[in-house]
């Protein structure tokens, strides 16, 4: 199902207003749990799709589905082709619809006949950003649910608070900055966000002691990168320990009434993340605003 829409040079959305040359995502992908009404993630996907001129993709994920990780996915075939999702019929002919009176100029629907790891990375690969409610697994074991999807879809993704029932602004945007290379890449991926945003913080925490692989982004400075691209951020300075940094970043973002958070997305190591929690985990569960995770 495609939905287009004839829009003309001077209704395209500025993103280069501060001269920067970003890279604006063209295809966005939205995983879609509710057709009636509509899952934040359509919302929120139209409204970028609008603002950038981008193409839309809507996935519905059947519930079934939404607490398959690890083995339960390596055969999901005969499992899945019991499925008769009430959404997937029903929500295409109103999703390309829908699309239209948003001025999105193309958009298809389709459904997850797979997990929400194996889903985000297959469809992740000719997809720019993902986004999706982060209480999309919360049944027993959703974190860990969650925690797999993140980690295997190598894309940028959004993910919403419970309850956003409207397209959320970005014009407030806090950037968590540890050093690490998660981080420098999702401060990458966040530039089509900041460019349009009216406050900018780098939110500077203690160093991250190098990655598995042994690397840190020591050649990356935020401030002067983000500079760079024609935005202009100021840094606030924060000392917290690796355990207390979850609560630092939730509690600095209140404090800035921040509305995104931009974080890299399990920094430490895996095992360690899941066995001891981590900033991942904890933000993930608690924030009451937007955050664009990247790992």
């Amino acid at each position: 199902m495609a939905a287009h829409a004839h829009r003309s040079a001077e209704a395209l959305p500025r993103v280069f207003d501060r001269g920067n040359a970003c890279h604006v995502p063209a295809d966005i992908l939205a995983l879609v749990t509710s057709v009636h009404p509509w899952s934040p993630s359509v919302t929120a996907a139209f409204a970028l799709a609008g603002r950038w001129d981008s193409h839309v993709t809507g996935c519905f994920v059947d519930p079934a589905l939404r607490g398959l990780h690890g083995r339960d996915e390596e055969e999901p075939t005969v499992f899945s082709l019991l499925l008769d999702s009430p959404g997937e019929e029903a929500g295409g002919e109103s999703f390309g619809k829908l699309a239209s009176l948003g001025g999105v100029r193309s958009a298809t629907w389709t459904s997850a006949r797979t997990g929400l790891a194996r889903t985000m990375h297959q469809l992740g690969a000719w997809h720019d950003l993902i986004l999706l409610e982060r209480d999309i697994g919360a049944d027993d074991g959703g974190a860990e649910v969650l925690g797999e999807a993140l980690l295997g879809c190598r894309r940028p993704c959004l993910l919403l608070p419970p309850g956003q029932d409207e397209a959320p602004g970005f014009d407030r945007v806090m950037l968590a900055w540890n050093g690490g290379l998660e981080a420098a890449r999702a401060i990458h991926a966040a530039l089509p966000f900041l460019s349009v945003a009216r406050e900018v913080v780098v939110l500077d925490g203690a160093p991250l002691a190098p990655s598995e692989d042994g690397m840190a982004a020591s050649r990356f400075h935020p401030v002067e990168y983000l500079a760079g691209h024609g935005i202009v951020a100021r840094r606030r300075r924060i000392d917290a320990s690796a355990h207390e940094a979850g609560d630092a970043l939730l509690h600095e973002a209140q404090r800035m009434d921040a509305n995104l958070l931009v974080m890299g997305a399990y920094g430490r190591s895996r095992l360690r993340e899941r066995v001891l929690g981590g900033a991942t985990r904890q933000v993930l569960q608690q924030a009451d605003l937007p955050v664009l995770v990247q790992h």
